[in-house]
């Protein structure tokens, strides 16, 4: 078949491994090709039940008993050196714990960003990556409206190099929010939004944070959270964020 060394690439692609030129001929095809778009989304949403299955163990409350006892002081007749012995270890798992904890939020903040490079991959694969199609910010925000359980500002793009292209409704972990598709030039960039108290994310926002070849602006406003992703510069990605920032 002639999509087969297309097919051969797309764990590649998927993985953000291909040089930039072999990307930007993989995002080509994929827009003109709905039998490759149809394999990107498969693969898409399998790697995101594989990475939601893989995200289902915690560690059991016994651990923390198992570090108790070890830190605990044994009975020694030199009591000041036991203590001694027992500040270091005390030092040491703390140490341990800190460096645990940091490695912890740093993979849950890359999963965060990694299911949404997902959901705007599966948006531009899919033949219909929106359900509201217009360049007006006053079509598509009153379409939202019953959709998603919040409302939000669209900015006037005038004088501008950003296009709305339309929305769509998305989930991000379960919760509903609204997803907005932006041109600049050959590049789309999706504008994600969700209530920040409904999402419950255990993340900080980043002002920025770069997944494969994609860079995303993160940020909170009127209890809502901010995400900007896409194949663009950091710079041009910030001043789509500034626009959205100072809509009314």
């Amino acid at each position: 078949m002639a999509c087969d060394s297309w097919l051969a690439k797309l764990d590649t692609y998927l993985d953000g491994e291909l040089t930039a030129s072999e990307m930007s001929a993989f995002d080509a095809h994929v827009r003109g090709c709905s039998s490759c778009a149809a394999s990107t989304l498969a693969r898409v949403q399998l790697k995101r039940a594989v990475r939601s299955a893989g995200q289902r163990f915690q560690a059991a409350p016994e651990f923390r008993q198992k570090i108790r006892a070890q830190i605990a002081a044994p009975s020694h007749p030199r009591r000041s050196l036991s203590w001694f012995w027992a500040a270091v270890t005390l030092a040491l798992v703390l140490g341990a714990f800190l460096t645990g904890w940091i490695r912890q939020e740093r993979g849950r903040q890359g999963a965060l960003y990694s299911e949404l490079t997902d959901l705007h991959v599966a948006t531009l694969a899919s033949t219909t990556p929106v359900d509201v199609v217009s360049t007006d910010r006053h079509t598509v925000k009153p379409w939202f409206q019953g959709k998603i359980p919040f409302s939000f500002n669209l900015p006037d793009l005038a004088n501008s190099e950003f296009t709305l292209i339309g929305g769509r409704v998305t989930y991000l972990r379960g919760t509903p929010g609204a997803q907005l598709i932006y041109q600049l030039r050959k590049h789309e960039v999706s504008v994600f939004i969700f209530p920040e108290q409904a999402l419950r994310l255990n993340t900080r926002p980043e002002a920025l944070f770069t997944h494969l070849t994609f860079h995303t602006a993160s940020w909170t406003q009127d209890g809502l959270r901010y995400f900007v992703l896409g194949d663009v510069s950091p710079d041009q990605l910030q001043s789509l964020a500034a626009l959205l920032k100072a809509a009314k």
